[in-house]
């Protein structure tokens, strides 16, 4: 495979160069100034253009892409050089082409990853009878609207039902698209279905290359890591730009694993993101009332009941002082 900077014959580049926009289109500049009117000092270092690989995951050429931001940005440019719609882009994993829920693209990006997305299939729909309160599933997003499965739980009603598989995208419960929801609202439309009563998931499957076609993928039972292979990682956020900072320290790694972990426990869902969020902003806070205040601040729209915030309290807690 590739690394960032070797590039194979058959290789295409995304539109446009990172640093080049202003310089297109823009009447040209005064003369530059004497030499004796230039400002002292060494010249600032340009920042380094992040160009990262990319294959479309069931088979494709290699691609280039670089000047993203969030994940958006990230699916139009792949859109981009391999002539599709961002929209067919289900989600991204990296250094796999296989939908394998541990290389997940979330909110990081190693700066040596290579990045393979994975696109609309076929569609399906299946109907389901919940028999007990929790379906076994675990919702994520793709950052950019469309919520899939990321884990089936053993021996549940969801993996009593085959046609189902970790990777396929929720398109509609019941005939009303869920497109633009949020992985934690899917997650409340499907606990709130009643028991006893049929209604049917509308789903969609990425698209697999020959060597997936069979396989019912399920996410394995082991903590989910970060899979990066650079020391520095892009971060894309939802707001803002995107920033290269160093990878999580051991205490960010655990913590975040953990509080990823009670998501799933009390909502369904699993986020790095938000559990990089969460962790963040209890990092430096000296109370859980302060904690809450400042989560509350950033993630209010998610309404965390207060025994979930009391729990991640503890469990950043535990991580500080090494008990786990």
């Amino acid at each position: 495979m590739p690394n960032r900077e070797a590039m194979s014959p058959d290789v295409q580049d995304s539109k446009g160069t990172v640093g080049d926009e202003h310089n297109q289109g823009v009447a040209p500049s005064a003369p530059p100034l004497p030499q004796e009117d230039l400002p002292s000092g060494p010249p600032p270092c340009p920042r380094p253009k992040l160009v990262f690989h990319t294959q479309l995951a069931h088979g494709s050429s290699t691609a280039r892409i670089h000047g993203f931001t969030n994940v958006r940005e990230l699916y139009a440019k792949i859109a981009e050089v391999f002539n599709v719609s961002a929209s067919e882009i289900l989600f991204c994993t990296l250094n796999s082409h296989k939908v394998d829920m541990q290389k997940l693209l979330g909110g990081q990006i190693g700066l040596e990853d290579f990045i393979f997305a994975h696109v609309r299939g076929e569609t399906k729909e299946v109907e389901v009878i919940k028999t007990e309160d929790a379906l076994g599933l675990t919702i994520t997003d793709n950052g950019a609207g469309y919520a899939f499965i990321k884990r089936i739980k053993e021996n549940s009603t969801i993996d009593r039902i085959k046609p189902v598989c970790v990777g396929d995208h929720i398109e509609a419960i019941n005939d009303q698209s869920i497109v633009g929801c949020r992985h934690y609202e899917v997650a409340k439309m499907l606990k709130e279905q009643p028991r006893g009563i049929p209604f049917t998931l509308r789903l969609v499957e990425p698209k697999k290359a020959f060597d997936m076609i069979g396989q019912r993928t399920r996410a394995p039972k082991s903590s989910e890591g970060k899979m990066v292979s650079g020391k520095e990682t892009l971060r894309l956020r939802s707001k803002g730009g995107a920033t290269v900072q160093e990878m999580p320290n051991e205490f960010e790694d655990t913590a975040i694993r953990k509080v990823d972990e009670l998501l799933e426990s009390y909502m369904g869902i699993r986020d790095q993101e938000l559990a990089t969020t969460i962790v963040e902003a209890g990092r430096d806070k000296k109370n859980p009332d302060d904690f809450a205040e400042a989560l509350d601040s950033v993630l209010g729209d998610f309404g965390f009941p207060d025994v979930f915030l009391f729990d991640v309290w503890g469990a950043l807690g535990d991580v500080k002082n090494r008990r786990i």
